[in-house]
């Protein structure tokens, strides 16, 4: 894949050229037959970020994600060596999942069909009359996930990874490390299900081109006189992800008395001090193929679109802080910055939906992207690039079948 770190006043044809100008099919963002390959050909050949170390404070703290797409119920453990490890959460004796709870802590996990137990490390410690049965005890561990944590988030990966998550995310790495996601201690969260296609989901959060038009209010302070719309002022891309540079408006109009109070608050709250950098400059980081880090001092938060069907997916919005809120100012400057990402995020939900509609009716065989939807075309390139290839590894086993 390429790589290319283009810096720029503004973001304009030249650079991006790369990526192609013509016209893109509507069929991978509502057919049911395009979202069975991607199944196998993105996810699950693909890191996924399902979480945070700091939701594993203790030996035995556990958590649940379910990734739907994958059809997977995965249970993360920190062990009593420390170690956070993944399993598919399933009984290995006839497939029961074996927690329900979202989170929790528990020295042993016990199946409730047949009270199969097993360790933190996955191995299987007892079972009814195990005497019985034709096989060993070490035979019997729970299916082992392959799980990283890199700056903080938590990733797993449910093929056969060709490289770390680390290599996998390349520079980006070190970059998440310098971030204050890699020392947040807590987090507040919102999530949403939404009837639209992921990457139709996903991609009304990487382009600008509809901020002066759906969030007109947000869109007013951080818009300058050289910038009026707040388009990118930089694009990277590395491999399958992407960043950008989503705008500086060194004069933006000072808040009101009390957004300045919630905003430096909630600053000192998402990182340390010396951390704290421009709060006008926002650094917006895309790991393929599901998930973007939006790097503003006063809204630090992470946003995931899982795929649920070809037509329905969930996300989850995350703002991470450092430390616990100690005083009620504290409190209301975090509930104050979640309160604001709802109300942006509340003015997309029904044009995304919209969208859905409108391409699933088959109206259209294409639409079209400008230069300042970049990183949208470059989400669409790469999956189906590695469609066409899980297409053509079909290909190659059936005729040699």
């Amino acid at each position: 894949m390429n790589t290319h770190t283009p810096t720029f006043a503004r973001v304009g044809r030249n650079e991006v050229a790369w990526l192609g100008t013509g016209p893109v099919p509507t069929g991978p963002y509502y057919d049911p037959a395009w979202f069975e390959l991607e199944r196998e050909a993105v996810f699950r050949r693909s890191w996924l970020q399902v979480g945070h170390v700091c939701e594993l404070p203790e030996r035995g703290s556990f958590i649940r994600r379910e990734v739907e797409v994958l059809k997977a119920s995965v249970l993360i453990v920190r062990g009593r060596d420390d170690t956070i490890r993944a399993f598919h959460n399933v009984c290995t004796h006839r497939g029961t999942q074996l927690v329900e709870a979202e989170a929790g802590r528990q020295a042993t996990f016990s199946c409730p069909y047949h009270m199969w137990t097993f360790g933190q490390d996955g191995s299987l410690l007892s079972a009814p009359d195990f005497e019985q049965f034709h096989i060993g005890k070490a035979e019997c561990a729970l299916p082992g996930v392959a799980v990283e944590v890199v700056a903080g988030l938590i990733f797993i990966h449910l093929g056969e990874p060709a490289s770390t998550a680390r290599d996998w995310l390349g520079p980006l790495a070190e970059t998440l490390d310098r971030m204050p996601v890699a020392r947040a201690t807590t987090f507040s969260e919102y999530v949403y299900e939404i009837d639209a296609n992921w990457k139709l989901t996903y991609d009304n959060f990487q382009e600008n081109y509809h901020l002066r038009f759906i969030h007109p209010a947000a869109a007013r302070p951080v818009c300058s006189n050289d910038n009026p719309f707040g388009y990118p002022t930089a694009y990277g891309f590395h491999g399958p992800h992407r960043t950008q540079r989503i705008w500086d408006n060194p004069n933006m109009p000072a808040p009101h008395p009390v957004q300045a109070i919630a905003f430096e608050k909630a600053g000192r709250c998402a990182a340390e001090d010396g951390l704290l950098g421009s709060t006008t400059v926002k650094d917006y980081i895309a790991l393929f193929p599901n998930f973007f880090l939006f790097g503003s001092p006063v809204q630090h938060f992470s946003h995931t679109v899982m795929p649920i069907a070809a037509d329905k997916s969930r996300g989850v919005i995350r703002l991470y802080w450092i430390g616990e809120d100690e005083t009620p100012s504290e409190r209301f400057a975090r509930e104050y910055v979640m309160a604001t990402a709802r109300d942006v995020h509340s003015e997309d939900r029904s044009v995304i939906e919209r969208g859905q509609r409108g391409l699933a009716s088959g109206a259209l065989k294409h639409i079209h992207f400008q230069d300042q939807e970049a990183l949208c075309r470059h989400l669409f390139n790469t999956v189906t690039e590695m469609v066409e290839t899980y297409r053509a590894e079909l290909a190659v086993k059936r005729e040699f079948a």
